[in-house]
C-alpha cells in the first residue's frame, strides 16, 4: 500500500479522534453547568466545527496535533474545581474509550487483515486505535495548553500557585520546543511517555499494534 494512500486512510480516524475529544469537553462542561460550548455551536460531532487546519496537518505528518479548543467558562461551573477537573479529563478519556472500542473490533475481526479488499478497513481501525491513544497520552501531559495542565492546576494546593503562573506563561513555548527537540534529535522526551502508553494499551485492547 502506498504512503499516500496510508495518509488518506489516516485522515478519517484522526478527524474522529479530534471531534470526539472536543465534543466531550463541551458535553461535560454543559453537564457541570457551563453552556458556552453549546451556544458556540461546538456541541456537535461535525468535524468541520472542530478542525484546526495546521493541527490536522501536524497530526498527519508528525503524529502530534490539535483541534480548535472548545470554549469553556469555568465561572459557570456549579463547582469550579470539579468542573475544570472533569471537563479537562473528558477529552483524553473519550479518546481512551474510543481506542478501546477500535481495539475490541480488531480483536473480534482479525480476518480483516487477510483480505485485500477489506485491508483498508483494518488499517483505518488500526489508525483509529493508534491516534486516539496518541491524542489521549499527548493531552495528559501537564503543560499548557494541554488538558493535563488543567488537571494539574485543579489539584495543586494554593501555596503552589506560582507553578501554575509559570507554566501558563511559558508552557506553550516549552511544548513546541519539546516537540521539535524530539523530531530533530530523536531523543524521545515526549515520545518516551507517549510511545510506551500507546504500545501498552494498543496491545491490551487489540492484541497487537503494527503501525507505531
Amino acid at each position: 500500500m502506498s504512503l499516500l494512500l496510508s495518509y488518506l486512510l489516516a485522515i478519517p480516524p484522526i478527524l474522529f479522534a479530534l471531534t470526539v475529544h472536543e465534543y466531550f469537553h463541551g458535553y461535560v462542561a454543559l453537564r457541570m453547568g457551563d453552556p458556552t460550548a453549546k451556544f458556540a455551536g461546538r456541541l456537535t460531532f461535525n468535524p468541520i466545527k472542530h478542525i484546526d487546519l495546521f493541527g490536522l496537518l501536524a497530526f498527519i505528518l508528525f503524529r502530534f496535533g490539535w483541534a480548535k479548543p472548545v470554549p469553556i467558562n469555568p465561572y459557570n461551573f456549579t463547582d469550579r474545581k470539579k468542573g475544570i477537573l472533569y471537563t479537562s479529563l473528558a477529552g483524553p478519556l473519550s479518546n481512551f474509550m474510543s481506542a478501546a472500542g477500535f481495539g475490541i473490533i480488531i480483536r473480534i475481526f482479525p480476518a480483516l487483515y487477510y483480505h485485500d479488499f477489506l485491508f483498508p478497513i483494518a488499517l483505518m481501525l488500526q489508525f483509529g486505535l493508534l491516534y486516539n491513544l496518541i491524542f489521549c497520552a499527548f493531552n495528559l501531559i501537564p503543560i499548557p495548553p494541554l488538558d493535563g495542565s488543567n488537571v494539574l492546576f485543579s489539584l495543586l494546593p494554593p501555596q503552589h500557585a506560582h507553578i501554575e503562573y509559570w507554566l501558563t506563561r511559558y508552557g506553550f513555548y516549552i511544548l513546541i520546543g519539546l516537540i521539535f527537540f524530539d523530531r530533530i534529535t530523536g531523543i524521545p522526551i515526549l515520545w518516551g511517555w507517549i510511545g510506551p502508553f500507546v504500545r501498552l494499551f494498543g496491545t491490551l485492547f487489540a492484541g497487537h499494534l503494527t503501525i507505531i
